[in-house]
């Protein structure tokens, strides 16, 4: 079963981070490291004694399409009241709503064990979260005051409707419409699917933010509005009314995350109230619903990208447990009795540190891109530069952590032997559930595109450099900590830090000349040698944190293993980023 490590977040939330610097400098207002502790050590008592225990049962039972109601597996009811009960949907929301303002890393701490328990319940919380924060940046007051309050309790959940049968990523064909009516409401007709949680019997109302397009709006993304559309009208009193007119379809039946209601959902069809139209209120301005919805989608990616970090946590904890017990063979070396465990075999370790490197790697990007978030709201004068940082790490946060997320649960599987491809195991349902995440909230080839083509030109190129330029300064320590675990550690460092400066810096200048497309055959390729490389230099970091106090012996040897194996592929990936757009448009023949 799992177990939240609280002790890991922390270090990584504090000395790797930042999150201690910025506490000491009064950047996170009346926050300090005791409360971080006991809110930590609460979320994951919840999550290993309420939540873990009912993940299998959601997976087997799956969320339920009953007489035109969505019912929750067993259990899960009343397990999102008492996580609501706890506070826990409010922790950055605001105070004025009922919110505890806290920081953001805080909440994406939390994000990673509420995912490490179940990917699929944490879903219902996380897309509540966006719709908090796009309403409480772009809506009205009268809207503000109408639905945060029960937002911000849990007691009403959000969802984010996007996507169209026709549309996939392509947001400007959306065909969904509304109608303007004098009253300075809007009724909203159409239909619109992967919609999660989009019905469910948790909550007393879902608050759905639909975009949708005005008849007299501009085409593509310029003519796309966004509205909040309630499952349950509000009266003036602030009591539910009467159920407006949207409604579940159906059920997508998936992979994984089973638990987690995924609708079609239709809007207008005059199923319910007097008239055809689901009443909506326009969230932000006309027509620039699409700028209003990527708050939510900013918030969403991150989110995405912890629960890549939190399926590689509890798929690492799973194969470590099971290489420890399970007994086969005589590892080289083995002078015990009988059987060796896996464990003590080679390649079952290479693997298991394999997993606990990008763990934690991961990790380090995620917290790291909270960190920059929460400064960009705090840090006065360098809000630009913490923006910019923030901008930046974002899509390699989703796309970094969501890919290794896949990986360590294969990995997983492949450590369990056989075993791991029997759904009784428990590691099968990792690999399900993550293959999701490189997927939603902009595929990780789209995160790539926007890294290469906003993010990587940000100030000119100076974002990236002056990143660089401190990834530097971590390698620079490692050498000059003369501390014989790091191996040639500094060394690989090095060299995968030059492979990043010259990758970045062919991108930047091809951008420069106008070859977009070649710039975007490495795209990809690019993301993670980034990712690669903020792993390195992230575990030595930590590494180096520890070592003054005799307690780091651990964290150097995995920065060792890291630096002198995984990043051994930084090379092939410079090479792909500058190299490889010839060859990708000589093989385009074989697509015809």
């Amino acid at each position: 079963m799992y177990q939240a490590p609280v002790e890991e977040i922390a270090f990584t939330l504090k000395h790797v981070a930042g999150m201690r610097e910025a506490i000491s400098e009064g950047l996170l207002g009346d926050l300090n490291e005791d409360l971080v502790d006991a809110i930590l050590a609460e979320a994951g008592r919840f999550t290993t004694e309420e939540v873990a225990p009912l993940a299998d049962i959601g997976d087997r039972q799956g969320a339920r399409l009953e007489g035109g109601e969505v019912r929750l597996p067993d259990g899960w009811r009343d397990l999102y009241r008492n996580w609501i009960a706890g506070g826990w949907n409010g922790l950055t929301a605001p105070e004025a709503f009922g919110g505890q303002a806290l920081p953001h890393m805080l909440n994406v701490a939390a994000l990673e064990m509420w995912n490490s328990g179940s990917m699929a319940f944490a879903l219902a919380p996380t897309l509540t979260m966006g719709a908090i924060e796009a309403v409480s940046t772009h809506g009205s007051a009268a809207l503000k005051e109408t639905y945060l309050e029960k937002m911000v309790s849990g007691e009403w959940t959000g969802t984010m409707n996007l996507t169209e049968p026709h549309a996939g990523s392509d947001l400007g064909v959306l065909k969904a419409r509304v109608e303007r009516r004098a009253d300075g409401s809007y009724r909203l007709f159409g239909q619109k699917i992967f919609i999660t949680w989009g019905e469910h019997d948790a909550a007393d109302n879902i608050i759905h933010l639909v975009l949708a397009r005005l008849p007299d709006a501009p085409a593509g993304t310029r003519g796309i509005s966004l509205f909040l559309v309630p499952k349950f009208l509000v009266n003036d009193d602030g009591s539910l009314g009467a159920r407006n007119d949207l409604f579940c379809h159906s059920l997508e039946h998936k992979l994984g995350i089973h638990g987690s209601p995924t609708c079609t959902m239709i809007y207008g069809d005059g199923r319910f109230g007097d008239e055809k139209g689901a009443v909506g209120w326009l969230v932000g301005e006309e027509n620039k619903g699409l700028a209003c919805m990527f708050t939510m989608m900013n918030n969403a990616r991150l989110a995405v990208g912890m629960q890549g970090v939190a399926i590689c946590e509890a798929a690492t904890q799973k194969a470590v447990a099971y290489a420890k017990e399970r007994t086969q063979g005589k590892a080289p070396g083995w002078s015990g009795a009988g059987m060796s465990p896996i464990v003590e075999h080679p390649d079952v370790a290479r693997m298991l540190l394999t997993m606990k490197a990008l763990t934690q790697g991961a990790r380090a990007i995620s917290y790291a891109c909270a960190h920059a978030i929460d400064m960009s709201h705090r840090a006065g004068d360098s809000n630009r530069h913490w923006q910019e940082r923030a901008a930046l790490l974002t899509p390699i946060a989703k796309s970094f952590s969501t890919d290794a997320g896949v990986d360590v649960a294969s990995l997983g599987i492949q450590v369990h032997g056989g075993m791991g491809f029997i759904e009784e195991t428990g590691a099968a349902r990792y690999l399900r559930d993550a293959r999701i995440a490189p997927i939603y909230e902009g595929t990780n080839g789209i995160q790539a595109i926007d890294l290469v083509t906003r993010k990587l030109t940000l100030s000119g190129g100076d974002q990236v450099r002056g990143f660089i330029a401190e990834l530097k300064e971590i390698a620079d320590s490692v050498r000059r900590s003369n501390l014989d675990g790091f191996g040639e550690a500094a060394v690989r460092l090095d060299a995968a830090i030059s492979d990043l400066e010259a990758a970045s810096g062919w991108l930047l200048q091809t951008l420069a000349d106008n070859r977009a497309a070649e710039a975007l055959s490495g795209a990809t390729p690019y993301q993670r040698l980034f990712g690669l490389v903020l792993t390195g230099c992230y575990l030595a970091k930590g590494a180096l944190a520890e070592s003054g106090d005799g307690r780091g012996e651990g964290r150097i040897a995995l920065c060792r293993f890291a630096a002198e194996n995984l990043l051994a592929e930084t090379a092939a990936l410079r090479d792909q980023v500058v190299n490889g757009a010839a060859s990708l448009a000589a093989a385009r023949i074989l697509l015809a």
